[in-house]
This record gives structure tokens, C-alpha cells and sequence, in this order.
């Protein structure tokens, strides 16, 4: 009788685990958020226009009128940075929307019709991975004049491949459950089973994956914009900005600051939010949470 009554009084206990919103996830979604805010109303907030040259004040170290300096134009870096949020998430989540546009059919088709389709689809994905992700975007870039809309789409295409193995992944799984031999028993359509039963069971895992790739996409297009194949000058990109600032780092570091700053807050919200969603998501997660 004792080992009943503790047992029932720790159940709202373990209810209230299980239930309770992960810090993960409400940091995560407090710094994502605000970095939305500061890109929407950046133009607004920003103390200087981002594109307006002061020659008489170029790399000019931090002070009360200049946060984080100016740089070789005399530009406001603050206002820079602020403004460069917007191509940023562009990136971000221009990129892994498109992932998840074009993975997802194909892993659910994959995962589902598997056979010949499978392996069409998984030799293909094998084929883009063999690449490193730089280097692919690279490729895709190589061939045309720089934007940054051509470079969303072109990480947009090196991030297919994980978020088609996902899907695949949890469509197999999902397939040998009874609700879709049901399905499958009633004569629906394979179209309606990937659609309206597998894919509403399977969105928590893709879900994870996407926001995980937003990160990834972040960095890459950095990168890219780094190695002048992303965002072009005078367009305020934190990417750019860094590799504008090479030719002044010993001589003006603070050049780097606000930028460097601003992607690494960025990177670890997302990462955050990330694991919170994994957390509250993933039944498995709960299950440890709860204990």
C-alpha cells in the first residue's frame, strides 16, 4: 500500500516533467525570434544608413557614436549587421524550404514505392553527398553571376539529400503500421496514403531535421558570401562583411565583431530551438524527461 500511494504522488510529478516546455526550446525560440524582429524592423532600429560612406571617419575603433566601429567606407558596422540579418534568414530559411520542397516528395516516394524508385532515388542522393557541401555549392554557382537568390537555391540543393533520407527513413517505418495496411486494405490511393496518413505521422522528425538545416544553410551561404559567390557588395551580409574586413583585422578587429557576433547568435538560437523541438517531439525524449 505504501509502494501505491508514492507511486501515484510521483505521477503528476512525472506528468509535470513531461508536459513542462524544455528551456532549450523557449531560449531557442526567445533569440530566434529576436533575431526575426531586428531583420524586419532593422532598417527602422539601425542608428545609420547601412550604405552611407564617411571617408573622414573610416575604421574608426567602437565609441559612443560608432557601437561597433566603422569600417574602411566609414560605414556604421552596427547598422551593417543589423540590416545584414535579413539576406541572412533569407538564407537560412530560403534554403532548407526549398530542402524540404523538393526531399520530402521524393523521400516519401522513395520510402513508400521503394524498388526501382528507391534506388534511382538514393543513388542520387548518394551522388550529391559524395561532394562536400562547399565544394557543391561551388559547382552550382560556378556557372552563373552571383546573387544571393541563385545561392539560396544552390543550398538549398546540397541540403536534399539528409532531409530525403529522413523522410525515407520514417516513411519505412511508418509504411508496416496497421493504420496503412488499413488504408491499403480499403483501396486508397498511394498519393492519399503518402499524403493525408504517412506524412501527418511523419512531420516531427522532418520537422527536427529542418530546423537543424537552417543552421547548416546559415554557415554555407556564409561561406559562400565570404568567397564572393554569395551576397554582392555594397549588400549588408554578415558573410560578406567578414570577408570585406580581411585586408583590416590586425589593424581594425572590430570590423569582425558585430558580424562574427551576430552568426554565432543566430547559429546557437537555432541550435536551441532545435534540440527543444527534438525534445518535445521525439517520444523517446518525453519518455526520459518524464523519468
Amino acid at each position: 500500500m505504501d509502494a501505491l500511494a508514492a507511486d501515484t504522488q510521483l505521477q503528476p510529478v512525472a506528468r509535470r516533467r513531461a508536459t513542462r516546455t524544455p528551456r532549450t526550446l523557449v531560449w531557442g525560440a526567445v533569440i530566434v525570434l529576436a533575431i526575426i524582429a531586428i531583420a524586419a524592423a532593422g532598417p527602422y532600429l539601425a542608428p545609420y544608413p547601412y550604405d552611407e560612406m564617411a571617408i573622414m571617419t573610416r575604421l574608426k575603433p567602437p565609441s559612443l557614436a560608432h557601437w561597433f566601429g566603422t569600417d574602411d567606407f566609414g560605414r556604421d558596422v552596427l547598422s551593417r549587421a543589423m540590416i545584414g540579418a535579413r539576406p541572412t534568414l533569407y538564407m537560412g530559411f530560403g534554403a532548407t524550404a526549398f530542402s524540404l520542397l523538393i526531399g520530402v516528395p521524393l523521400g516519401l516516394l522513395a520510402g513508400y514505392r521503394r524498388g526501382r524508385i528507391d534506388e534511382i532515388v538514393m543513388r542520387l542522393s548518394d551522388v550529391l553527398m559524395s561532394f562536400p557541401p562547399i565544394l557543391l555549392g561551388l559547382l552550382v554557382l560556378a556557372v552563373t553571376t552571383p546573387a544571393l537568390w541563385k545561392a539560396i537555391l544552390a543550398v538549398g540543393i546540397v541540403y536534399i539529400p539528409p532531409i530525403v533520407r529522413v523522410t525515407r527513413s520514417v516513411t519505412l517505418e511508418l509504411a508496416q503500421e496497421e493504420f496503412i495496411l488499413a488504408a491499403q486494405a480499403r483501396g486508397d490511393g498511394g498519393w492519399y496514403i503518402l499524403f493525408s496518413e504517412i506524412l501527418p505521422n511523419a512531420w516531427p522528425p522532418i520537422a527536427v531535421e529542418g530546423s537543424l538545416r537552417v543552421t547548416f544553410a546559415i554557415l554555407l551561404g556564409a561561406a559562400l558570401s565570404f568567397l564572393g559567390m554569395g551576397a554582392q557588395p555594397p549588400t549588408a551580409d554578415w558573410g560578406l562583411m567578414i570577408s570585406e574586413a580581411r585586408s583590416f583585422v590586425e589593424r581594425a578587429p572590430w570590423i569582425t565583431l558585430a558580424p562574427g557576433l551576430a552568426m554565432c547568435i543566430t547559429v546557437i538560437g537555432i541550435n536551441l530551438l532545435g534540440d527543444g523541438l527534438r525534445e518535445v517531439l521525439d517520444p523517446r525524449m518525453r519518455t526520459l524527461r518524464a523519468q
